[in-house]
């Protein structure tokens, strides 16, 4: 039977079953952990209101625990043919085991706190490593920019060339905006990190349940007070949270499209490996970017999701709707897309070949045209604005003389990087995660011993 089903003889059609639930056993395996997590949260609660005896949180959290480690962890838990979901999939495996005490753990519980409570629990661990692997990435963008900071290159506007710029500056500039992403995935986390476990069905229990502990052994930094408005939070955190992953996106897809035309012949400021590259089946002479190509169309579909989240969850009214399960089938995957692609950007970053010389071709003399502007009115005491009329007219009539040495050095140019700067900036950021708790949460949950005091209601962990 289904959770929700009333009647033993009943059977929904197979149409309407595919129809509406086909993907969601897959999807839901990535929630196993924390729907274990949020549900023995959960249990210990309705110990300590007198709602389950303690021989029976025992082995209910005995069970919980082994489903946890040996088959989850192990890879061997998998979600029944005709089982609807996640929840459905812990309580038939507890209630199969354990006979009718399996069937206690969803009192004052609604499926729709529990996707909520699992989602956020997801959503905290996949932002957790997801913060990990850009500070590892921003820190060899540092180290690049640091290694190749004497190296001069050609900036651009308007795909023209405009003025000097350095790989130290270019390295360090996406290095920095990784920076703001991270500010805003630091509050996408803090919305995130507020307990619904409590909320049902969207309108509460008239169970006494204490949604306090359960904030406390869920490590959130909060709860979603307000009952209505914990629903009112499904779509909403999804969106917030792709958001920031869409700014990650847009830097990564803008670095690759800075890499695909900097590999082309007619720039030729970097190369790769040949054996990191692909060619072609007709012209032996190419030498694609194929896997920037893919960074840079993986990343664009990620910054689409938003916009696609608000289609779907804009003109619902408060309350449940089962338009949210199609989020989830998008939501969800979207994590390991963002992961692999910092994993194999940073992998190709460390077999970069950074070109000399790029200045020399005779197709960059103007390039420090501004330079030369600057000398006339430090030296010569021009305005600029004379100064820069002059040039100007050097340049068109064919007597322009370059200045080729480049003389920055305010905060953040070619000659004061400022990368010292930028990397405690980074780090400020990272502290503000307090990534900690949810550590402390799978030891607490999964691997303390638990008592009870006779004079307290209030779980000890050893």
């Amino acid at each position: 039977m289904k959770i929700w089903e009333k009647k033993t003889n009943f059977s929904l059609n197979k149409e309407i079953e595919n129809f509406t639930s086909s993907k969601d056993s897959k999807i839901d395996l990535l929630l196993a952990p924390h729907d274990v997590i949020g549900t023995i949260a959960h249990i210990i609660m309705l110990k300590s209101i007198g709602l389950l005896n303690q021989k029976d949180l025992k082995i209910l959290i005995q069970e919980l625990r082994n489903i946890y480690v040996n088959e989850i962890l192990n890879k061997k838990f998998k979600i029944d043919e005709g089982i609807e979901d996640i929840h459905s999939q812990i309580e038939f495996l507890l209630t199969n085991r354990l006979g009718n005490v399996g069937k206690k753990i969803h009192s004052g519980r609604s499926r729709n706190d529990q996707i909520l409570v699992d989602l956020k629990l997801f959503v905290r661990t996949e932002i957790k490593e997801i913060v990990y692997m850009t500070y590892s990435f921003f820190d060899l963008l540092l180290k690049l920019s640091e290694q190749h900071k004497n190296i001069l290159i050609p900036g651009y506007t308007h795909y023209q060339i405009a003025m000097p710029s350095s790989f130290g500056l270019w390295f360090a500039a996406y290095a920095e905006s990784l920076i703001d992403d991270l500010l805003l995935m630091r509050t996408a986390y803090r919305i995130v990190n507020k307990n619904p476990l409590g909320s049902a069905a969207g309108y509460g229990s008239s169970l006494p349940l204490n949604r306090k502990m359960t904030t406390y052994l869920l490590g959130f930094e909060n709860l979603n007070y307000n009952v209505v408005y914990a629903q009112m939070g499904r779509g909403k955190m999804e969106r917030i949270v792709s958001e920031s992953l869409a700014s990650m996106a847009r830097t990564l897809s803008k670095m690759a499209q800075d890499i695909c035309l900097y590999l082309s012949q007619n720039f030729n400021f970097i190369s790769f490996p040949d054996h990191l590259t692909t060619g072609s089946s007709i012209m032996p002479h190419k030498k694609n970017p194929d896997v920037f190509e893919i960074i840079r169309a993986k990343c664009n579909r990620i910054t689409s999701l938003p916009n696609e989240i608000s289609l779907i969850s804009s003109n619902l009214c408060s309350g449940y709707h089962r338009d949210f399960q199609i989020i989830k089938e998008r939501f969800i995957p979207i994590f390991e897309e963002m992961k692999k692609c910092f994993y194999i950007f940073k992998y190709m970053l460390n077999h970069i070949i950074v070109k000399k010389d790029i200045l020399k071709d005779d197709k960059y003399k103007y390039l420090f045209s501004v330079e030369v502007v600057n000398q006339l009115v430090i030296e010569k005491g021009y305005s600029f604005r004379e100064a820069y009329q002059k040039v100007g007219l050097d340049i068109q009539n064919g007597c322009f003389k370059p200045f080729t040495k480049s003389c920055y050095s305010h905060e953040g140019s070619i000659g004061n990087l400022c990368n010292t700067q930028i990397r405690n900036l980074m780090q400020d950021i990272i502290k503000e995660f307090d990534f900690d708790k949810i550590n402390e949460v799978i030891k607490r949950l999964i691997y303390s011993k638990i008592h009870f005091k006779e004079s307290s209601n209030n779980p000890i962990f050893v």
